[in-house]
């Protein structure tokens, strides 16, 4: 995928202006984490949702302890995967709730790594059932979560691990041949599917078809939202945006005109929120630095305690003027090295992943791609975040398609009794 052009935001108060960076998907990406509904999930096996006794014997508490965890670790992700000057967006719920996924079935010092990295009670976290059904009721805006597992024909899962995941996530199960060039279409036709066309493949970027891999793991976030208030079209029009580099480009930009809304202050930048629909229980927060605060200067000391605490101190403000640039971004990027780099080195090696198969396999890659659009109307987004295991190839194939030498011995002597080379076996 390609990126789009740098864009970010602006908005005004009390007449001081001050320029936000590329940096603006931070913000936009914990917007997905306050979203709801396990979607319908195609494919060859059974449709599953999660299950509603585990969720019904949960609280609203475990709910709030497993979002405490996704967002923690969602900004460590961010921080380790944007690089300066380029735009970046995750989606902290994606990667959480596909690595959980994968969490179940680890073992030993690899659970306790993923245990940590992602602030789970243990591998198998219940919590996240809690949280998926707490966002199932998305008020007015509209936002799928689904969850999948392809496995390779015949190998062996144990029970328990797939019994889990489906229970607490929600995943479907589907045996297919991951070696096949069919497999990898039919992944990429359910991804295109899941995200409304916004990301239409995955298999490419997990390596399929690969005839080592045996199991994908697969989830989707899809989000759109329209503003409470929306901008009007006739009030966008193109203004100067100050590049980190000093440099000035003209984009188009949206206006509205004495707003009342929620601000607050952090160290080095103000908060903004933008909510959506009429209960706005879901909303964008912009994070714009101070005028003398690089953006990536900001993200080096922006965590979820720092944004935690900005949010919770959001304040009914009369904004004279809010500017803010039309975006539609897309990303993707690998997360092995990051992942490794945050604690999860065990996955990628030779972690224990025995209590998702006897087989014990190991965890090839993972990928994330995104896309985000913010208009007058709103905001449509989409994640999709894949983990592919993969089983030793073994020892590599002795194929003879190639000029040869050969020897007839005798092994009690080591007497050589024929010795020839073979450039053309016709003869």
């Amino acid at each position: 995928m390609t990126r789009a052009t740098p864009a970010a935001a602006e908005f005004r108060v009390s007449k001081r202006s001050r320029a936000l960076g590329a940096g603006l998907a931070v913000a936009v990406a914990l917007v997905l984490v306050g979203c709801g509904g396990i979607a319908d999930q195609p494919g060859g096996g059974a449709r599953d949702t999660v299950d509603a006794d585990l969720a019904g014997s949960l609280s609203a508490g475990d709910a709030a302890a497993a979002a405490e965890g996704v967002n923690a670790f969602g900004f460590d992700l961010h921080t380790s995967v944007a690089e300066d000057g380029e735009n970046t967006v995750t989606s902290p719920l994606s990667a959480s709730v596909l690595l959980a996924m994968v969490a179940a079935g680890a073992g030993g010092d690899n659970a306790e790594e993923m245990v940590e990295l992602l602030g789970l009670d243990g591998p198998r976290d219940t919590r996240y059932a809690a949280l998926l059904a707490d966002l199932v009721d998305a008020g007015d805006v509209t936002l799928e979560i689904a969850n999948a597992l392809w496995a390779a024909e015949g190998y062996p899962f144990e029970d328990d691990f797939v019994s889990f995941v489906q229970r607490t996530y929600g995943a479907t199960l589907d045996e297919v041949d991951l070696g096949s060039q069919d497999a990898a279409d039919e992944i990429d036709a359910w991804v295109d599917e899941r995200t409304k066309g916004l990301i239409d493949e995955i298999a490419a970027d997990l390596g399929l078809p690969d005839p080592q891999a045996v199991l994908v793991l697969l989830n989707t976030v899809y989000f759109q939202g329209t503003w409470t208030t929306a901008f009007d079209e006739d009030d966008t029009w193109e203004m100067p945006f100050a590049l980190a580099d000093g440099d000035d480009v003209m984009v188009p930009t949206m206006h509205r005109s004495d707003v009342e809304v929620a601000t607050s202050f952090g160290e080095g930048f103000q908060m903004l929120r933008l909510p959506y629909g009429d209960d706005e229980r879901f909303g964008m927060e912009v994070l714009l630095p101070d005028e003398d605060v690089a953006l990536d200067e900001l993200l080096d000391d922006l965590d979820a305690e720092v944004w935690r605490n900005a949010v919770d101190g959001l304040q009914p403000a009369t904004v004279s003027q809010i500017a803010l640039p039309r975006f539609e971004l897309e990303w993707d990027a690998s997360l092995k090295e990051v992942l490794q780099s945050l604690g999860m080195a065990s996955a990628f090696g030779d972690g224990d992943f025995t209590p998702m198969s006897p087989a014990d396999p190991f965890l090839d890659t993972v990928v994330q791609k995104t896309y985000i659009q913010v208009d007058e109307t709103g905001t449509e987004a989409a994640a999709v975040t894949g983990g592919m295991m993969a089983q030793s190839a073994g020892p590599p194939p002795f194929q003879v398609d190639r000029p040869f030498a050969f020897t007839v011995s005798d092994r009690e002597t080591g007497a050589v009794l024929f010795l020839g080379s073979v450039h053309d076996p016709r003869g």
